[in-house]
């Protein structure tokens, strides 16, 4: 077992067969917020099996070993805590909140939960037809298409492009024997960690687990987690016509950093600057002066090799030309202009702020826990992080600007009431 001791009362060891555990003492709480995560997500997934990540979260409530669908949702309400899962690109999630007193309960169901499933092929059946009508209310919603959309054809013929649900096809093709043998690929303790923050005594905690996880063999297959390759961005751009809908659903991006990458701070001072709020450029210009938009938003969207820059708005098939003019005028403005200081200082403390009031979670602590550990290997003190907000230049954001924002690298969609409305490359100047 090897053991350190980390910032702010984190502490961190890892078992014998490869298990990380991290755990930080929250005693001013009377909650404790504990996660179970696995290295996996839609990233993993060979084309013939994509959304399998997402279907196995949603089939392992179903029913284990000691717990049926029912005692699993019971367990945890009873005692007023409540649980959770997701899953990302990169990342699985089990997770529950409770009362101090309640962890080892918590722990448990959750342990149960990513061991023990049935996979049950009635079961699957079952869930194959939640999981659809998941895909049906999603494809209801052109917020969504359009993010499907314009994703699908920036990272085209990769993992990290595909749908984290699936689709309908899929889907129908998952089996009992599919679905184990992805979940013995990746449910292995070298690709888990177990993190938790709140009221808690770490040593307890590490028995817990342990007594949980010990028996789970760390797999001798050596090399990369996964095999896929990096993901190259493609400055693609892709129309979908829905006379049907009210609105023209709008998405331009760009290739940004890795969510490693020492630029990230910039990117998010970037993205707050340019569409992170009501105060915001794109906030400011496009709906509060122009009233062309209910919502315009920027994104920043990070993964351990790539990343997307992106602005997002909806807007009435007639505004369409101008919306799109403003964002890339704003685009432009950037790389010429550096941020004025005023505006620079809002952005940092609008960082910095949120941050802070995070910290008064432990479902936000834990999730960052684990967050860090997946993308760093370590976990930073958030004096350091402050302290990394603050350093950032205009000269820097004006820099990072620069670099994202080229005519040539831009992909965009686009998704409504077209009225003829074509996507050229020549309208995407900034």
């Amino acid at each position: 077992m090897i053991v350190s001791t980390d910032v702010r009362g984190v502490r961190q060891e890892t078992l014998a067969n490869g298990l990380t555990i991290l755990t930080e003492q929250m005693p001013h709480v009377r909650s404790v917020a504990v996660g179970i995560w696995v290295k996996s997500g839609s990233r993993a997934e060979p084309a013939e099996v994509n959304g399998i990540s997402h279907f196995i979260e949603h089939t392992v409530f179903k029913g284990t070993t000691s717990r049926s669908a029912e005692q699993i949702a019971k367990e945890l309400d009873s005692v007023g805590g409540h649980m959770d899962a997701f899953t990302s690109k990169e990342i699985v999630c089990f997770n529950a909140k409770v009362m101090d007193e309640h962890l080892p309960r918590a722990l448990d169901v959750l342990a149960d939960l990513v061991l023990e499933p049935l996979f049950r092929e009635e079961d699957l059946r079952k869930e194959q037809g939640v999981v659809l009508e998941e895909i049906k209310m999603e494809q209801d919603n052109p917020e969504y298409l359009v993010q499907e959309t314009f994703t699908q054809n920036f990272w085209p013929h990769h993992s990290i492009g595909r749908p984290i649900l699936g689709t309908k096809e899929s889907v129908l093709q998952f089996n009992s024997q599919s679905v184990r043998n992805f979940f013995q690929r990746w449910y292995r303790p070298e690709r888990m960690l177990v993190t938790a923050a709140g009221r808690l005594h770490h040593d307890r905690f590490v028995e817990l687990v342990a007594g949980h996880f010990n028996r789970l063999q760390r797999h001798q297959e050596t090399g990369p987690e996964t095999s896929d390759h990096q993901p190259r961005a493609h400055a693609a751009l892709a129309t979908c016509a829905k006379p049907e809908l009210e609105q023209v659903q709008l998405c331009l991006g760009v290739p940004c950093s890795p969510l490693p990458d020492q630029r990230r701070y910039i990117v998010s001072l970037l993205s707050l600057i340019l569409g992170g709020g009501m105060s915001s450029r794109l906030f400011q210009k496009v709906r509060e002066q122009r009233g062309l938009v209910y919502s315009i938003f920027s994104d920043a969207s990070a993964y351990r090799d790539t990343g997307c820059f992106s602005v997002s708005a909806g807007t009435g098939h007639e505004n369409v030309q101008q919306v799109l003019r403003l964002i890339l005028e704003e685009f432009s403005l950037l790389k010429r202009e550096p941020v004025p200081a005023d505006e620079l200082r809002r952005a940092k403390d609008n960082l910095k702020g949120g941050l802070l009031l995070s910290l008064e979670s432990t479902s936000a602590r834990m999730g960052s826990l684990a967050r860090q550990q997946i993308y760093f290997g370590r976990v930073y003190d958030p004096e350091e992080i402050l302290a990394r907000v603050e350093a950032v230049t205009a000269e820097e954001i004006q820099q990072a600007a620069r670099d994202f924002f080229q005519p040539q690298l831009v992909a965009a969609a686009v998704l409504g009431k077209l009225d003829g409305f074509e996507l050229r490359r020549d309208q995407l100047a900034c």
